[in-house]
């Protein structure tokens, strides 16, 4: 059962067909939930004691830093799955978590430069959390453009893949560079395990908001996997089926 499901994953007639399915659901969650975290984080909760209303760029930053990471992560493991089993739907999923990932990690560092205006004194410092935040920023545009300057496609493929890969070794060193090092950035807020170091009143917007993201960015890319499989598939009988 757990192989026929896998090998549904690999034909990109059912990946194609899924995505068309699910991601106005995806969509249309993510943005109902949307509303109500920024109405429960900008008007329910309180202002932060320290921070003041500052503290409310939070709900943004905070899921925007989480999915980049997630994402690239993401399309490491999908991109390693193409390598190891040459499945070209997993190199689709790979390219298609680019650029989701990329504008992720821009939103990370634009909203966490404002926030570090008024708490640090500065847009920014070559800080550990922040400069490994740029190199990620960096790997994920280096992934597009090698993918975009070789034409052969399984050459592409197998050359991004190895990049993404290898480049996922930032991925802890972001989660754990404020542990690491001596760092302005402060640590995690909200855990897994445990309390939060937040009020209530401001932790379940935050985490509505976390998955209104997850869904928001399933939706973009079953679109982005979708326009990447009509782009691989063009001349294969089963587009000209759907589209017919």
């Amino acid at each position: 059962m757990a192989w026929a499901w896998f090998h549904r994953f690999a034909s990109p007639p059912w990946i194609y067909g899924f995505a068309q399915r699910w991601a106005p659901w995806f969509g249309g969650s993510a943005a109902l939930l949307m509303l109500v975290a920024l109405f429960g984080g900008l008007w329910l909760a309180p202002p932060d004691y320290q921070q003041k209303d500052a503290f409310r760029i939070v709900y943004i930053h905070a899921p925007s830093a989480t999915f980049s990471l997630a994402v690239y992560t993401a399309m490491a493991i999908a991109a390693a799955v193409g390598l190891i089993w040459r499945m070209k739907v997993a190199h689709a999923v790979a390219a298609a978590c680019a650029p989701i990932g990329a504008w992720l990690t821009v939103a990370t560092l634009v909203t966490g430069s404002l926030w570090g205006k008024p708490m640090w004194g500065t847009y920014w410092a070559w800080d550990p959390r922040l400069t490994s935040e740029l190199i990620l920023l960096f790997l994920y545009f280096a992934y597009m453009a090698l993918r975009a300057a070789i034409e052969d496609p399984a050459k592409a493929d197998k050359a991004s893949a190895v990049l993404a890969v290898v480049g996922v070794v930032n991925v802890p060193i972001i989660r754990y560079s404020v542990t690491w090092w001596n760092s302005l950035h402060q640590k995690a807020t909200t855990k897994l395990l445990g309390d939060p170091d937040m009020d209530g009143s401001m932790v379940w917007p935050l985490l509505l908001m976390l998955l209104a993201f997850a869904l928001y960015i399933a939706a973009v890319l079953l679109v982005r996997l979708r326009a990447e499989l009509l782009r691989r598939e063009r001349n294969a009988s089963w587009i000209r089926e759907v589209l017919g």
